[in-house]
């Protein structure tokens, strides 16, 4: 049986990123956890892959500096072998305050991550899987949000900015790489079970039935609709969007 390729996730530890890394795991992929500060996390997620017999490996690395992406694809690539995708999870929800409240600092802070991570982590990948650089081709997942169509929370409109970014990303990309073997497409969740929703923000999404659906999603979900996007069951489908936001 064909070994299945390397799956560089970003922030795959913990919440949506390491549901993510999980299904995979369990799919046959061998898992880059990539990780910016909780190492123990990481290690936790890593030490239970390979106790189910799954193959991953933990690699530290902001994603905010070109450099350190560098060395994270490099490191996945040493630790587990040829990279067949990439899966741009790692963002932050930045500032919660009212546009003209918000700092320089952490409006930088928040595109650094959020759209530029993302721009330097696809950069490595389609360098690696391209036919036109003598690669085999492979998949990108982009994570977007609901935000981006709907405008954020109040509070959140920077973060719903970058979300907004990165599905013009997706189709862009898409379309200039889709004749060099690369798949890329995007999931745009809405409000998820994880640490980074806080329950206030719970709370809104739910408030006045925003969610016909009447509950908040679970990061699995999100995760199957990832794997779903770079299995390939998914051959002929790149440019898209998939929505998993019960209703939203």
């Amino acid at each position: 049986m064909t070994q299945l390729p390397t799956i560089v996730v970003t922030g795959g530890s913990r919440g949506i990123g390491a549901a993510i890394c999980r299904l995979l795991a369990q799919a046959g992929y061998a898992v880059a956890v990539n990780y910016a500060q909780r190492a123990d996390a990481a290690e936790a997620l890593v030490a239970e892959i390979i106790a189910g017999g799954g193959r991953a490996a933990a690699i530290r690395g902001d994603i905010s500096y070109p450099t350190k992406v560098k060395h994270l694809f490099e490191a996945a690539e040493a630790a587990l072998g040829p990279i067949g995708g990439l899966v741009n999870n790692a963002g932050t929800t930045g500032q919660h305050a009212r546009i003209e409240d918000q700092t320089q600092s952490a409006l930088e802070g928040l595109f650094a991550i959020n759209v530029f991570g993302s721009f330097y982590c696809a950069q490595e990948a389609v360098r690696r899987l391209s036919t036109t650089h003598g690669g085999k081709g492979g998949v990108i997942v982009n994570i977007s949000s609901v935000a981006a169509r709907l405008g954020g929370l109040a509070g959140q409109v920077p973060y719903a900015a970058t979300k907004g970014a990165i599905e013009t990303f997706t189709k862009g990309l898409a379309t200039e790489v889709a004749k060099e073997g690369i798949r890329v497409n995007a999931v745009a969740p809405g409000m998820t079970a994880t640490d980074m929703a806080t329950p206030w923000m719970q709370e809104a999404a739910l408030r006045g039935g925003g969610i016909p659906m009447g509950r908040i999603g679970e990061a699995e979900e999100i995760a199957q609709a990832v794997l779903w996007l770079i299995s390939p069951a998914a051959s002929y489908v790149t440019g898209s969007v998939i929505t998993v936001s019960g209703g939203r």
